[in-house]
């Protein structure tokens, strides 16, 4: 019988929900039998965190991969940066774990670089500690990218048969606008064709939204559909490509089955139909949260949770690990 992958998870930020809902998550026997576990982060955060949800297992430090046990009763972490858990106050942003976060990101790719990690999964990092710590970076892609160096890629968020890439993602809106050529759109949708082919859709439908309100109404309303978009449509014909459609109903028909993926041409337009679909709120419980972000084009598999540190959520083992 093959062994199951080794899936290097990091904590994230220290101070917010990450540590807590990677506990909860392992608490599933399905999750747990997936795969083999190591979280990069601090032992002692991932200590004070087995307090709030109740993890009985043992946490054991490693120096890495290769002294992993993968024992049923313990969770291994490999140490990236000495932290006192005092350093990092729950709920508050800090230069401190904002470091610590962006070590345990670093330490996991050059480990997945190396083989010695197959895959990566990621918990939330707050950017403005990341940004204190003196990592200018606008979040977990980009830092992948860097480290790999990869100039072609994307993020592809996934809730149930709803998909959604996008031809940009942290920037202004202003500079989002600038971004929507038709190169880049070409290069996005190749990128998650090849995505679902290896998800297993042998020939993809790929609808691209338009940028504009009506996708542009022949003109009425801007030119980037006209200029940039359809072009890139064109081109990319034979990849399964089709539109540009207007943005208010593609995600919906997406979402009924229509098209496998949506192309979407910033960051909101993406993000919130995607989390209207995965998240729920106003529940006795608090929040339920599902949908998963993937990185298309680097060479490490990285994976990671919908949503972001819920602070206000942080210490109270209440965060729901759904996603």
């Amino acid at each position: 019988m093959p062994e199951k992958p080794i899936v290097g998870i990091t904590m994230g930020d220290a101070a917010g929900i990450g540590p807590e809902i990677i506990l909860k998550a392992l608490l599933n026997p399905e999750a747990r039998g997936a795969a083999r576990y190591l979280v990069y982060g601090s032992p002692a955060v991932m200590e004070r965190a087995a307090s709030f949800v109740g993890w009985k297992g043992r946490i054991r430090e490693v120096a890495g991969p290769a002294d992993c046990r993968f024992e049923e009763d313990a969770l291994e972490v490999v140490s990236c940066r000495h932290i006192e858990p005092a350093e990092c106050r729950i709920g508050e942003v800090s230069s401190a774990c904002g470091d610590l976060a962006f070590q345990s990101i670093r330490r996991a790719i050059v480990d997945a670089l190396a083989g010695l990690i197959d895959a990566t999964a990621t918990a939330p990092i707050n950017k403005d500690a990341l940004s204190r710590a003196g990592h200018k970076f606008a979040g977990h892609t980009e830092i992948y990218a860097h480290f790999t160096n990869t100039s072609d890629y994307t993020m592809l968020l996934m809730e149930g048969s709803l998909r959604v890439v996008h031809v940009s993602t942290h920037v202004s809106l202003r500079q989002a606008i600038e971004l929507v050529k038709k190169d880049r759109v070409v290069s996005v949708i190749r990128l998650v064709r090849e995505a679902l082919i290896g998800m297993g859709i042998a020939n993809p439908r790929i609808a691209v939204a338009g940028l504009n309100p009506h996708a542009g109404e022949n003109g009425l309303f801007g030119r980037e559909e006209i200029e940039e978009i359809a072009p890139a449509v064109a081109e990319a014909a034979g990849l399964g490509a089709l539109g540009p459609f207007p943005p208010d109903t593609v995600f919906s028909r997406a979402a009924g089955g229509e098209y496998d993926a949506v192309v979407a041409m910033y960051h909101d337009q993406g993000h919130i139909p995607l989390k209207m679909a995965g998240f729920r709120y106003g529940g006795s419980e608090g929040p339920k949260i599902s949908g998963i972000n993937i990185t298309l084009g680097t060479p490490v598999i990285r994976c990671s949770v919908d949503h972001g540190t819920a602070f206000d959520r942080a210490g109270t083992g209440t965060a729901d690990e759904g996603s």
